[in-house]
């Protein structure tokens, strides 16, 4: 499959809703080419060079228009894919293309697994004073990922895996080195906010 590029230092996941204030003036062809033909394009991975990964997206509506041209509009991830040629630009456009090929996505997860995912996750987003409530059944490994302190790399690391369970598996781990580092955080906050004021402390019995 053939795909216009769009190439930025993110990662788009699948299901994800993505907004993008568009000013240059050949990703501007690119969404206007993209709006006239309704097919979607592709969110290519840049890291210190393209990264070979993307997610491919399609446009779900334009938020505003700008006098100047610039644009804000809505997208929406749908699958991973992984880049097998790049032209750039493409033959008679400003932007970039390239053939890409779909990763495979096995869905399936085993249900203590999501289990042990949801408790972790819980707990993280606790911690990061995330507000909201969520169904657990309806969460999946890329559901929350932005909001979970990933680095890029990782973040990247997780597109291409190409089942849940090892998404899930990636994700937990991460909760189980995170959290404590978050803790003790928290609690050197704590003590930090104690210094300067009388402190009540029980007597040791030796």
């Amino acid at each position: 499959m053939y795909l216009p590029f769009f190439p930025l230092k993110l990662v788009a996941f699948p299901g994800e809703e993505l907004n993008l204030h568009i000013f240059e003036p050949r990703y501007r062809q690119l969404i206007a080419d993209v709006e006239e033909t309704r097919k979607s394009f592709g969110i290519c991975v840049y890291l210190n060079s393209l990264s070979g990964f993307g997610t491919e997206v399609v446009l779900e509506k334009i938020n505003k228009r700008y006098e100047d041209g610039r644009l804000d509009i809505q997208t929406r991830g749908l699958r991973p894919f992984k880049i097998l040629s790049f032209d750039n630009p493409m033959e008679g456009k400003l932007y970039a293309g390239g053939t890409i090929a779909y990763l495979n996505d096995d869905p399936k997860i085993p249900e203590f697994l999501h289990h042990e995912f949801i408790f972790y996750l819980k707990e993280m987003l606790h911690l990061l004073n995330y507000q909201g409530d969520f169904d657990p059944d309806a969460v999946n490994s890329y559901t929350f990922t932005h909001k979970l302190g990933l680095k890029l790399e990782e973040e990247l690391e997780l597109l291409q895996l190409e089942s849940e369970s090892q998404r899930t598996e990636y994700l937990i781990k991460h909760f189980k080195r995170m959290i404590p580092v978050i803790k003790a955080v928290e609690l050197a906050k704590e003590k930090i906010k104690l210094n300067g004021h009388f402190k009540h402390l029980d007597p040791l019995n030796f």
